[in-house]
């Protein structure tokens, strides 16, 4: 960068979790982004006032809380029309539901809801997503162009299914023509848009799918480089009907296991229900877990024993899974990934609540960690992308803070406003790599 080019300052509270439960804030606070990179971070009356060559252009004011980009590990493309529609468990609302509405989710159709789906995720404050498109190439290919064109970082792939393919009659060469699909859109798309754009092979889940279509999966996954996406134990009756399809496996996992679906880039969706051999196969093998809460909630599906997972070692991020999950908002996600701990807590004895910091600390560092991404996401340390969600205080406090004396607010206070009010309404801008891809025209007031 040449010396007279001009930095871009936001300033507000910043509020980040480089550790499970631990914060690091500045409430008046200042991070200075030098293109794509986060250049220095620190308190705003230092950073702000340092005598510097190159002049910077600041954003924002003492009314905004700065945050990592939010990550979101688990959402369906096409379902997301359908929110808060239907009832009954998984099984029976994937038929009922989700399967006729993915089923629709192709041609001129297709490519509109496409186009209008990723400016959503950037007005929610979600900077990175994994996502499930249909089982039709030319839908998923309308999504990777939109997603290119949002400019956010998202990894994606083509819903693979050989068993039963949305309910209808089997298809001849349905194997062979999804592998093929998959291989080809893979090639286009995997790095694309200076990497911000990747592939992720998405087999749908055992019930779906047949051996030899997660073999060969989890071979071009390997073969590209590429992510791997499935759903594993979200109930159980999902677990009971994989142990009868599957009888020589010692359980759910050791399906995908044996399968080579299991390994460093893969990120299983849910993993409510798993044996201690699982949790330990799982960390063992570095795969990454979505912890999807309002979706779990939503179908009763059931809890996930989040301690536990966690002191098996296991990587866990947090996932709307829309639309099982109700909205794409991540800072409900984490709420509700406190309360469905609490939840537990009333008939399971000494079960951890886990506070904001920790919650935080899923929707940012340890989703990103789960990618393999904590070197370059999920946090604001200087060399990091600069992908960043920036929140409007006044709008999550009552009467708009008028009410509120803005000394009266720690960085702790300000985050659990996040957590339980926090949403669309109140996020001020989303940057992905120092770009601005989301900018709300309501003002900040404190």
């Amino acid at each position: 960068m040449t010396p007279d080019t001009t930095l871009t300052g936001i300033r507000g509270c910043v509020i980040d979790a480089p550790e499970y439960g631990k914060l690091r804030t500045w409430r008046d606070g200042a991070v200075v982004l030098e293109g794509a990179k986060i250049l220095e971070v620190g308190d705003y009356q230092h950073v702000g006032k340092k005598p510097r060559t190159q002049p910077i252009r600041w954003l924002h004011n003492e009314g905004a809380a700065i945050f990592p980009g939010l990550i979101d590990l688990h959402a369906h493309v096409p379902q997301y029309p359908v929110v808060a529609r239907g009832r009954g468990q998984l099984l029976d609302w994937l038929h009922h539901c989700i399967f006729p509405r993915e089923k629709a989710f192709t041609g001129p159709a297709g490519q509109r809801e496409a186009a209008a789906f990723f400016p959503e995720l950037a007005r929610h404050g979600t900077t990175t997503a994994m996502l499930y498109a249909a089982i039709y190439e030319d839908s998923c290919d309308a999504a990777f162009h939109a997603a290119a064109k949002s400019g956010l970082r998202i990894i994606m792939g083509k819903m693979m299914m050989d068993v039963g393919t949305y309910g209808a009659v089997q298809p001849r060469k349905v194997l062979s023509v999804s592998m093929l699909e998959s291989e080809r859109l893979c090639r286009h798309w995997h790095g694309h848009n200076e990497g911000l754009i990747e592939y992720a092979f998405s087999p749908r889940f055992a019930l779906a799918c047949s051996e030899r279509l997660m073999r060969e999966s989890a071979a071009m996954a390997a073969q590209f480089g590429c992510y791997i996406q499935t759903h594993l134990a979200e109930t159980r009756e999902e677990c009971e009907r994989v142990r009868h399809l599957f009888p020589t496996s010692k359980d759910y996992t050791e399906v995908y296991e044996k399968c080579g679906l299991v390994g460093a880039k893969t990120i299983f969706g849910h993993c409510i229900h798993l044996s201690d051999r699982e949790r330990i196969a799982l960390a063992a093998m570095g795969a990454g877990v979505a912890h999807c809460p309002t979706a779990n909630l939503y179908l009763g599906s059931g809890i996930m024993p989040l301690a536990e997972h966690r002191a098996a070692g296991m990587k866990i991020g947090l996932g709307s899974d829309v639309a099982a999950g109700p909205e794409l908002n991540l800072w409900q996600v984490m709420r509700s990934a406190i309360e469905s701990q609490k939840v537990r807590g009333y008939y399971e004895q000494k079960i951890p609540i886990p506070s904001p910091a920790q919650v935080l600390y899923l929707a940012t560092r340890g989703a990103a960690e789960a990618l393999g991404k904590e070197t370059q996401l999920g946090t604001l340390d200087p060399g990091k992308d600069a992908d960043l969600t920036i929140m409007n205080i006044a709008a999550m406090l009552p009467y708009g803070g008028s009410a509120t004396k803005a000394d009266e607010l720690t960085a702790e206070d300000i985050l659990a406003l996040c957590v339980y009010r926090g949403g669309p309404h109140a996020v001020s801008e989303t940057f992905v790599r120092g770009r601005s891809l989301y900018r709300s025209s309501a003002p900040e007031l404190f």
